[in-house]
């Protein structure tokens, strides 16, 4: 039971430590729109998200106004619209993804997601027409975000889907190459894809998912590292002793407390638009704002580089603490909820990468404890599509034997190399290009393609 007076206190104590609702999330089943007619397709999709989210942007405004606590990002998410562009050209997807723009801008909502196939155990008509759609969609359009699953605990890994994504990306890049190839931001390729997840580029709506539903995602690294701070000091104060078991407790309490905030925030939002609450996802996304920082509280608990030896074990011990206090907080946790550490967004991270502290060996190894995986990596734009493609299986191995949910976001940045830094801007932040090495060493692994079988645990049932 939500005890609002409690966490209306707790609200007034973290005004100052960028606790934010980072992103509100209309999640929203569209496949009753599939029309063997293009036209009529589009048509149906934009009258139905117009009606259960012209209201959206509205009413988390007021319900931010009212308790203080701003709603970061608006946003859609629809199921994949892959389902619907079986029997459908290029053409076909190039003029949905249109019209999810368009409606997107309406609706006044920051991205919208769920330009999504799901290929991990193989590829669909439907999903082939999407895949091969994306340089021209993602390049093209603001707001319409892509995600391909491409790997499972069940299915294992799809090497040949891989094979042709690694082309894709950097087909998109080089499509935007007027935005330093900021389109390739956008896709996300997944391992055991949530069902539930509102945050961008990786937000779609699962099969086994009401009708429309709002989730929440709360990001509070500036809450999680005040507390940490303040413990540590009281600490020094008292002459008292202490270990990292007390600092995983402080972050579980921190964590428990935003997720009350968010539930409190998400319910208010789903019952003024007559919706069902989905799920928290209590998610510590970091922002390029100095005190908004993953890198910064790895630093409080000791890691003076970011990327030194520890980094790995400290990432596991926050993520760990998230999830814990957020389960304690609600009924309703889901999608990611855990450390997100996407490189550009965050300012110490992106530094710590300047400073070759952070290499992507060591970050891809502090991806195997974290809730996300490569994100938002900046990478060559001559890098090959096969080490590309071989980066990402990597990260999709990692997911697959360890039955969580990992991925890329790789951006190839055109015509730059390693060590330039790229500026996004706003939320995408800036961040030095990092180093691949053994480039092209991985093509005849890449090439012989199909699909890497799932693990021995894939079997318990």
């Amino acid at each position: 039971m939500l005890q609002t007076d409690e966490i209306l206190s707790t609200i007034r104590m973290l005004h100052a430590e960028h606790l934010d609702v980072r992103a509100v999330t209309l999640a929203l089943n569209i496949n009753d729109c599939a029309s063997p007619n293009v036209d009529q397709m589009c048509k149906k999709v934009h009258h139905k998200i117009m009606t259960r989210a012209g209201l959206l942007v509205s009413i988390c405004d007021e319900v931010g106004s009212k308790y203080g606590i701003p709603v970061t990002n608006k946003r859609i998410a629809i199921s994949p619209a892959s389902v619907l562009l079986s029997g459908h050209g290029i053409t076909g997807a190039v003029k949905l993804a249109q019209t999810l723009d368009q409606v997107a801008e309406l609706c006044r909502v920051d991205f919208v997601g769920g330009f999504t196939a799901l290929v991990q155990k193989g590829i669909s008509d439907g999903a082939q027409v999407l895949i091969n759609s994306l340089p021209e969609v993602l390049s093209t359009t603001k707001r319409v975000c892509s995600s391909v699953n491409a790997a499972s605990r069940k299915a294992g890994i799809n090497m040949s889907a891989l094979d042709q994504l690694g082309h894709i990306i950097s087909q998109i890049a080089y499509a935007d190459e007027k935005n330093k190839g900021f389109a390739a931001a956008k896709l996300v390729v997944f391992a055991n894809i949530p069902e539930d997840n509102p945050f961008m580029a990786g937000a779609y709506m699962g099969a086994g998912e009401p009708e429309a539903a709002i989730n929440i995602g709360v990001s509070g690294p500036g809450v999680i590292d005040s507390a940490l701070r303040r413990r540590i000091v009281a600490a020094q104060e008292s002459n008292k002793q202490l270990t990292l078991s007390d600092l995983a407790e402080e972050i579980k309490i921190s964590s428990f407390r935003v997720t009350r905030v968010g539930e409190l925030i998400g319910r208010e939002v789903a019952q003024r638009l007559n919706t069902a609450f989905g799920i928290v996802d209590l998610s510590l996304a970091p922002t390029p704002t100095v005190g908004d920082s993953i890198g910064e509280i790895l630093k409080t608990l000791g890691i003076s580089k970011v990327g030194a030896p520890g980094s790995t074990a400290a990432i596991a011990m926050l993520n760990d603490a998230v999830k814990k206090g957020g389960l304690f907080a609600s009924s309703s946790v889901g999608g990611l909820s855990g450390a997100f550490i996407p490189v550009s967004e965050d300012a110490t991270l992106a530094d710590a990468v300047g400073q070759k502290h952070l290499v992507l060996e060591k970050l891809e190894a502090m991806t195997s404890v974290c809730s996300v995986g490569l994100d938002m990596v900046l990478i060559p734009g001559e890098t090959p599509p096969e080490t590309i493609a071989a980066i990402m299986a990597d990260e999709m191995a990692i997911g697959v034997i360890n039955n969580k949910t990992t991925a890329t976001r790789l951006v190839p940045i055109p015509n730059a190399k390693a060590g330039e830094t790229v500026d996004f801007g706003g939320l995408f932040g800036a961040s030095p290009i990092i180093e691949i090495r053994n480039v092209g060493a991985s093509n005849d692994f890449v090439h012989f393609g199909g699909r890497i079988p799932a693990p021995l645990q894939s079997l318990g049932n």
